[in-house]
């Protein structure tokens, strides 16, 4: 399963509007962009994996993929995490790109990624599921949402709050239940973890600030209340936590790797952690968070508002989690950020059916790339082989540095292949392996 090609694209998939994302207040939306990896192997195998991107910033990003993963194994997991981790030294954060490994293991073994990871867990049942919105709105707004999630078949929403004044927070969400009523379960996303006022401004809640909010939220019968503080100001986290009733959840994207996790679950941030293997490092890394969550006695959910590759990713680590059977799987849904341009390259979105998917069956992470919206919606900008990689690496060293070098890692790679192919000969699982550390 060596890696033998490596493609990139911008991808831009129009929204058919304009949306106002909550965690960029002013910020005119009217395109899904990311960039898409494929990993080919030699036999033919193809792995998908795609990064949210506000632009081109990763134009310059096949020359780093080139030396550090073709003609790796793909799956030999733990070389590929230290080949991102090491280009992670260099700033860029791309534990996105191991799932695409993933997808090639599973399809060469002929099972959803899931079960890679829970070969025990139940093969029957479905993934039960919230509408997430991700705008701003009046609660008379936020109400018609609600309404309208209910009648497709919804029993949880999560709404958004970013107004200038606690004032302002409350009051839209008074105005929701209120008219809304009980029969639904509500949660609210104050998106405080990340601050980004890049248009306009925007208010950095206090610790009093947000324990008001929570007092109300509780006091309005709301479920959860998610990022109510900046992701690392763990004491003001794990000390509101202790003053409120309600669910406090977080840690979904700017909190990086197991370590960091180990650290909010030691202090208590969180009830629920919501770690999103597209940000947090991986799916093995996020499996082992999983685990760690589980040892502490706190629950998991993930965050998925990215494209239908990074739903695709989360919803395979949540079929394998302990929690499936008895919590909800974050469904992003809010015109014009519909599933039709969340999923705006797959040959199947992943649509609902009175808010439940069934447990992913296909191979790997189970999706389908349409060529013809991949021609319509994306621009190929890098293509990586043995050969171009060995020309490029002639004109950067010089012939006889480059063959020295190309001989060395040639060397280090045999060397690895044949520890894993002997461990298969005895009957270890390397990837097993690699999950049980």
């Amino acid at each position: 399963m060596r890696i033998s090609q490596i493609d990139l694209w911008h991808v831009q998939v129009p929204l058919h509007g304009t949306f106002y994302p909550s965690w960029i207040p002013g910020f005119p939306q009217t395109e899904n962009r990311f960039t898409l990896v494929r990993l080919r192997t030699a036999d033919g195998l193809e792995g998908y994996s795609a990064g949210p991107a506000m632009g081109h910033e990763r134009q310059g990003l096949g020359s780093l993929l080139g030396p550090y993963l073709l003609g790796e194994r793909a799956d030999d997991i733990a070389m590929i995490r230290q080949r991102v981790r090491e280009m992670g030294y260099l700033g860029v954060r791309l534990g996105w790109l191991e799932a695409a490994c993933w997808d090639l293991i599973g399809k060469a073994r002929n099972v959803p990624v899931w079960r890679l990871l829970a070969p025990d867990a139940p093969t029957t049942g479905e993934v039960k599921l919230y509408l997430s919105t991700g705008q701003v709105r009046s609660g008379l707004e936020h109400a018609r949402v609600i309404e309208a999630a209910v009648a497709q078949g919804f029993d949880t929403v999560k709404l958004r709050v970013h107004a200038p004044t606690l004032e302002e927070d409350v009051g839209q969400m008074k105005e929701a239940r209120k008219l809304a009523g009980d029969a639904v379960q509500l949660g609210v996303d104050a998106n405080q973890a990340w601050r980004v006022g890049v248009v306009d401004d925007v208010a950095q809640w206090s610790f009093e600030r947000a324990l008001t909010f929570c007092k109300e939220m509780e006091a309005l019968r709301f479920k959860w209340v998610e990022e109510p503080l900046a992701m690392d100001d763990y004491a003001g986290l794990a000390k509101l936590r202790a003053e409120v009733e309600l669910d406090l959840t977080g840690g979904e994207l700017n909190n990086q790797g197991l370590p960091e996790f180990e650290v909010m679950l030691e202090k208590g941030c969180y009830d629920v952690y919501q770690p999103d293997a597209v940000f947090t490092g991986g799916i093995a890394e996020t499996w082992n968070i999983i685990q760690r969550v589980k040892a502490k006695g706190a629950r998991y959910t993930p965050h998925t508002w990215t494209n239908g590759f990074g739903f695709a990713i989360n919803l395979q680590l949540y079929a394998a989690s302990p929690w499936r059977a008895d919590s909800l799987l974050e469904y992003p849904d809010d015109a014009p950020w519909v599933p039709a341009a969340r999923d705006g390259l797959l040959v199947e979105p992943f649509l609902h059916q009175k808010g439940r998917l069934p447990l992913p069956t296909k191979p790997g992470l189970g999706v389908e790339v349409d060529p013809w919206k991949l021609r319509r919606y994306g621009a190929h900008f890098f293509k990586a082989t043995k050969l171009r990689m060995a020309v490029q690496a002639v004109v950067d060293k010089g012939v006889a540095t480059a063959r020295e070098l190309g001989a060395r890692r040639d060397a280090r790679m045999a060397a690895r292949s044949a520890e894993l192919d002997a461990m298969v000969a005895s009957g270890r699982d390397p990837l097993a392996e690699t999950l049980a550390r």
